[in-house]
């Protein structure tokens, strides 16, 4: 099996060092060398992002030595923010664009980008969590999730009101590049034979909103094959951080199939990944609400303060818009 193109992504290669693949000669690809850095490629951090702290000595060395969602300093932040996984792609542009509108917490944001339901394991750990050999306690001041999640936790008291709800979103189907299982729409994720990535109804608000719309597509029966015996049958892999998961399990082949948030799809065709999509129908579809709330005793609650006030501005929403977000309009009662 071939593998494919090699990407022009930044990865670790020794110590203190990291380098853009495109800065060095490209092996053959059919060498152990070439077939290591075409590997390599697959895997995240996807982002590189500058976080507006001093990076130090740089070590990333995919698979092996990776944080994707993690990011910023835990020395001193003044605003914690826990963020479902779904966008990670985008909060970096919000956080940057937060840094221009108020310029004290430039470089001072601290932020996870984990499904919600991990975000809420980590908060029952009073903020602690282990990634590897490391082990850290930072406590959020913002909780940002889907919007009937957030409501949920304000009533359960780990939130508190109000919430701010500020952009929608909608599903898509995420395929290889060329669609090799020929995926027409979510009928044919039931499909014997077809393995497909479906997001973990333990850990990510997602799969309600996955499984909602193989219902509407068809019936509970679809539903049941897809999450049940596709599920038994190994067919259908259940992700546990679907945002990272699905389009690398794409990449490697694993899977033909997986149904994510749009903006998801958007962004891996953006920066070059062999990802494409399927678009679903309206009447098929879910559509999420974006939220976000204070979480009680928030160690900063002046700078979340600030982030709820930015959050709903024009310069927050320029950068969610490059993803086909929407923004959100509260309906009349």
């Amino acid at each position: 099996m071939r593998p494919w193109p090699v990407l022009k992504l930044a990865v670790g290669l020794t110590a203190g060092l990291v380098l853009s693949a495109s800065a060095q000669p490209a092996p053959d690809p059919a060498t152990p060398a070439g077939r290591l850095r075409a590997t390599e490629a697959l895997y995240p951090p996807w982002q590189h992002e500058a976080n507006g702290v001093d990076r130090g000595m740089e070590f990333t060395v995919p698979p092996v030595d990776v944080l994707a969602d993690f990011h910023g300093s835990i020395d001193h932040p003044e605003l914690v923010l826990y963020v479902s996984g779904n966008y990670f792609f985008a909060v970096a542009g919000l956080v940057e664009a937060f840094g221009n509108a108020y310029a004290r917490y430039r470089g001072h944001v601290f932020y996870e980008t984990l499904p919600p339901g991990l975000l809420l394991k980590q908060m029952e750990a009073g903020g602690t969590v282990s990634s590897g050999n490391m082990t850290w306690t930072v406590k959020p001041d913002v909780f940002m999730a889907e919007l009937t999640a957030s409501n949920d936790l304000v009533k359960q008291g780990k939130l508190a009101s109000p919430v701010v709800a500020f952009a929608t979103n909608n599903l898509t189907i995420m395929v290889p590049a060329g669609n090799p299982g020929h995926v027409k729409g979510l009928a044919d994720l039931g499909r014997a034979g077809l393995a497909v990535a479906m997001p973990n109804p333990q850990f990510e608000g997602v799969a309600r909103q996955a499984r909602a719309s193989l219902v509407k597509a068809g019936g509970e029966p679809l539903a049941e094959s897809v999450y049940g015996a596709k599920v038994r049958t190994g067919e259908t892999v259940l992700t546990r951080i679907h945002h990272r998961q699905t389009p690398l399990f794409l990449m490697q082949r694993l899977v033909e199939a997986g149904v994510t948030w749009k903006s998801e799809a958007i962004f891996q065709e953006e920066i070059g990944n062999p990802i494409s999509r399927v678009d679903i129908p309206t009447e098929d579809n879910s559509v999420a609400v974006y939220s976000a709330a204070m979480v009680p005793d928030a160690p900063h609650p002046e700078a979340a303060r600030a982030w709820f006030e930015f959050i709903g501005s024009d310069a927050a929403f320029k950068v969610l818009a490059h993803y086909e977000f929407k923004r959100y309009e509260a309906k009349a009662p």
